[in-house]
């Protein structure tokens, strides 16, 4: 009699996609599949929002076009949110997609050209922790720690290159000065500064090398 403890866990899913063919689709595959339990599906970012809000799940497949929020804006705000599900974004290849999705906050990328098996794959790989993006060098892109920021963290850092003040940053994102500290100090041990004008300096530079990248 196999051990409980050697069976592999279930992994639990939601998936939400604006065409509802491909949804009625990947629910099938991934209802078939055993190592996954097909918790919900949602044709809208607000409608999987709601959703994963309600009842957490460990993975979360998206379209990146949903309406009305947007893939990209709907990843920022799971971002933010305790207990929030690793994301696989399910798009199509070309342009600069995959970088949005992990910039995003995404944990994995896969082609809706590609077969369903790759996507389950990849689902099953980010569940064990596993960054999954077949068309970029993560390890690249993940050493830019601006990529590891919250939404909130990111918009911090954008005020404070506008010079603003402790009280000044209370009264922006409607907090507390206590709260602002705790933020800030969250924020440099990201970027691995002491100070805000280190902080600042790192923006800049960050902003001034994708510039860079952009042109080339």
């Amino acid at each position: 009699m196999q051990d409980r403890r050697d069976r592999p866990s279930i992994i639990t899913a939601a998936l939400a996609d604006s065409n509802m063919l491909v949804l009625s689709a990947m629910s099938e595959f991934f209802d078939r599949d055993p190592r996954f339990s097909l918790v919900a599906t949602a044709s809208t970012a607000e409608g999987f929002l709601g959703t994963v809000m309600r009842v957490p799940v460990q993975i979360g497949v998206l379209d990146w076009n949903l309406p009305e929020l947007g893939g990209q804006k709907l990843i920022e705000v799971l971002r933010d949110l305790p207990n929030s599900p690793r994301i696989v974004v399910y798009g199509r290849t070309g342009g600069d997609l995959p970088q949005q999705a992990l910039a995003a906050g995404a944990a994995g990328f896969t082609s809706r050209n590609g077969p369903v098996e790759g996507l389950l794959d990849a689902c099953a790989a980010v569940a064990a922790g596993q960054m999954v993006f077949p068309f970029l060098d993560v390890r690249q892109l993940q050493a830019d720690p601006i990529h590891q920021l919250t939404r909130r963290e990111r918009a911090l850092l954008e005020a404070l290159s506008r010079g603003l003040s402790n009280r000044q940053l209370a009264s922006e994102f409607d907090i507390s000065a206590n709260t602002v500290k705790f933020h800030l100090s969250n924020l440099y041990e990201k970027l691995s500064v002491t100070s805000r004008t280190q902080a600042v300096a790192f923006f800049y530079s960050s902003r001034l090398s994708s510039a860079r990248g952009s042109d080339d």
